[in-house]
């Protein structure tokens, strides 16, 4: 797993032993002192920080259960409302407008993570997009205002406790709102752009950025797809309102895809490959210098359009299976991965409902 996927899970793994503890009445006072003695270390190293990497880690998990189902091998496969995320030239594959919501839970539902996207053909040759990531921990406890130094040291120790009727809550979260232009050049060639915003908050903090991804799809015969996406691409600068900055580093994502023909349906393999410069070398597949590599891979068979199996390896080393089932401008999508340490961290039940709004009256033949 990446490190600051770790970090992150680590921090977040802490809040939720400090929730259980407090919501359950726990008369155990030594393990409060640790976890707020963790806490108030992780927030001061933060702190101390002006310039931090991984900032974009939230925008790396993938959207769609098709996608995820296949590992997120899906740059040049998607085309779909979700290509405003995985790759904005491909949005221009759509012919109606429609609508993909998903839903998520990870770690023992301690983190909810949903997405939402709404996109439209416009005119022959254009399509639009608007879409929007959240990812969130609720109910943190609050323990700064309720902590009684009895002995006035400035550190919490056997002699202070906790005042309980002084616990408040708060939450973190994490937003990306999408907003993506695509155009289709000629039959072989689309292409387009995202502008994203960023928003998070913690507590009473909050931070905000912009940033930029292009991308292209590139049909040079008409089973095999290549694609990129360049997100992040004038690197994205996140500034905190304590005046902490964090860098979303650029990121190029690579990959093919290539549609056989078997019993009646399609077999469809997709590698992808995510090119990144952040020296993630431990954390990354395969690194030279500055510049780490990580590939996911993925597999699905269609059946005649109605449904559709699917597994896939994605860039932590993680194996997901899954499936979907095409109705009349409706599609389900769910995929399933299993963590190593399921015991700990939970497995991952992922499940999106594309609609597709399949009538002439609103579809691109319309508009020509």
């Amino acid at each position: 797993m990446h490190a600051g996927r770790i970090h992150c899970v680590g921090v977040n793994s802490v809040f939720s032993f400090m929730s259980f503890q407090l919501r359950a009445g726990a008369a155990d006072m030594r393990a409060h002192r640790h976890v707020v003695v963790l806490i108030v270390f992780l927030a001061s190293s933060a702190s101390a920080q002006t310039i931090a990497k991984y900032a974009g880690e939230f925008m790396a998990l993938g959207v769609g259960g098709r996608a995820l189902g296949m590992g997120g091998a899906h740059v040049a496969l998607v085309n779909d409302a979700t290509a405003g995320y995985w790759n904005p030239g491909a949005l221009a594959r759509i012919d109606y407008p429609e609508a993909i919501v998903m839903h998520e839970e990870r770690f023992g539902s301690l983190i909810n993570y949903d997405y939402a996207v709404v996109a439209i053909p416009y005119g022959p040759d254009v399509s639009l997009g608007l879409s929007v990531l959240r990812l969130g921990v609720d109910g943190i406890p609050d323990t700064r205002n309720a902590w009684l130094d009895n002995n006035g040291n400035g550190v919490f120790d056997n002699a202070d406790q906790l005042d309980y009727d002084k616990i408040t809550y708060f939450n973190s979260t994490d937003w990306a709102l999408y907003f993506t232009y695509a155009k289709r050049s000629s039959l072989e060639l689309l292409y387009g752009a995202n502008i994203k915003l960023i928003r998070r908050t913690l507590a009473d903090q909050s931070a905000t950025g912009i940033g930029f991804d292009v991308g292209a799809v590139y049909s040079p015969m008409p089973k095999l797809s290549l694609g990129v996406n360049a997100q992040d691409i004038t690197t994205t600068l996140v500034a905190w309102s304590t005046g902490r900055n964090e860098l979303v580093s650029p990121t190029l994502k690579l990959g093919a895809a290539y549609s056989i023909d078997l019993l009646g349906g399609h077999l469809t393999p997709a590698v992808d490959f995510d090119v990144r410069f952040e020296n993630r070398h431990f954390a990354s597949i395969a690194s030279v210098g500055p510049v780490s590599f990580d590939p996911h891979a993925g597999l699905e068979f269609d059946y005649k359009s109605t449904v559709a199996l699917r597994i896939g390896y994605d860039d932590i080393k993680q194996v997901s299976v899954g499936a979907g089932l095409h109705l009349r401008m409706l599609d389900v999508d769910y995929s399933f991965a299993k963590f190593a340490a399921d015991e700990a961290l939970g497995n991952t039940h992922r499940i999106s409902i594309r609609f597709m709004l399949q009538n002439d009256r609103f579809g691109r033949t319309a508009a020509q």
